[in-house]
């Protein structure tokens, strides 16, 4: 015997796909509340797959048993046909909002208001105004000095010898005498700030405190962890009796206060001709959490901090008397250090000059 209703599913269904297939011939007309009337039609409470199984009470239970799994297939099928045409309508009509309000970035016009980057920082000036504040509140004074420096303040008064490999063209940039390389003229460009400490001690009586941030340069070989111009901030702290246990814990407050928590950090011996006994103060990389990057050479620490009892010698060299007085110096490599705290994973966009990367930090 045949089965009216189910000839009537398969009417719904063929109806129902030719209309949806008409309606949706040009989604650039279609709206979601058309979409959205189509569907009541179909599936409401009064709409036409419901009309049809109303005849369900007049049909045999052979019969019921054949109707309600294809009403049920017709629904999920009509459902799922549904929510696809509603998202690609979504999407149609995102897609027209942002294509008729695109603002292309990649070009500055050159009327741009310039109080648009007001009050952005190079995130190196952040955390060097937030470390000299720190410093400033233990006690510690700010120096300065020139970029240019002679083999004095560079060298000599830091306990390096003539032969030292520092002193090697492809470690420093020199500047010749006559424009033949192979004339030095014993000027060159700074390649750390100790040169500031030196200048401190002979323009100062101990005891005393100080720090001195700036840019130094060397002839490195660029990667995501070394470039040729970079920024240090180095310290020297002189006095009576003072010790390793003041070094050790000055460098933990300053990276406390930096990075807001306790950081993990390990110790090293380390040869540096201008402090004895030397360290190597590590952090445990903040970009990869130990487990080894690019950053940290896959080994999970990060070179921080040299540091160390300042050496007889140097303080020779700035007219102290190493029988009376000592103290520790430290140097430390800013730009690695803004890595650690911002999650920058190439030092080389500190030096990249892009406005998208500096407008990032903003400090009011």
């Amino acid at each position: 015997m045949s089965n009216p209703l189910l000839q009537q599913l398969n009417d719904l269904e063929q109806e129902f796909e030719t209309k949806l297939n008409d309606l949706s011939s040009d989604t650039d007309k279609l709206t979601q509340a058309e979409l959205l009337n189509f569907k009541s039609y179909y599936l409401g409470k009064k709409g036409a797959l419901s009309e049809i199984l109303k005849g369900l009470k007049s049909v045999s239970p052979e019969q019921r048993k054949e109707i309600g799994p294809r009403a049920n297939e017709l629904k999920d099928k009509f459902l799922n046909r549904l929510d696809r045409e509603l998202k690609g309508l979504e999407i149609n009509e995102i897609n027209q909002k942002l294509a008729s309000k695109k603002i292309d970035t990649s070009l500055l016009e050159r009327d741009l208001a310039l109080d648009q980057f007001a009050g952005a920082y190079h995130p190196r000036n952040l955390i060097q105004r937030e470390i000299e504040d720190v410093f400033l509140s233990m006690g510690f004074e700010i120096l300065d000095g020139p970029h240019i420096e002679d083999e004095f303040h560079n060298f000599e008064a830091l306990n390096i010898p003539a032969d030292h490999p520092a002193r090697d063209m492809q470690d420093t940039f020199w500047f010749d005498k006559s424009g033949n390389d192979s004339e030095q003229s014993g000027h060159l460009l700074r390649t750390h700030t100790s040169t500031i400490q030196v200048r401190g001690m002979l323009s100062r009586k101990p005891p005393f405190r100080f720090i001195a941030p700036g840019i130094v340069f060397r002839c490195e070989r660029t990667d995501a962890s070394h470039e040729m111009v970079f920024t240090q901030l180095e310290g020297m702290m002189v006095g009576e009796d003072i010790s390793v246990g003041n070094l050790i814990y000055f460098m933990k407050t300053i990276l406390k206060e930096i990075f807001k928590k306790d950081v993990e950090v390990r110790l090293r011996p380390g040869f540096f001709p201008f402090v004895e006994p030397g360290f190597e103060l590590d952090i445990k990389c903040l970009i990869c959490n130990g487990k080894g990057c690019s950053v940290c050479k896959q080994t999970g620490w990060v070179e921080l901090l040299p540091c160390g009892m300042v050496h007889p010698n140097v303080l020779k060299a700035g007219n102290i008397d190493p029988e009376k007085y000592n103290g520790f110096a430290f140097g430390l490599g800013l730009d690695r250090l803004v890595m650690m705290k911002y999650g920058i994973e190439d030092i080389r966009h500190l030096q990249s000059g892009d406005l998208r990367f500096n407008t990032q930090f903003k400090a009011y």
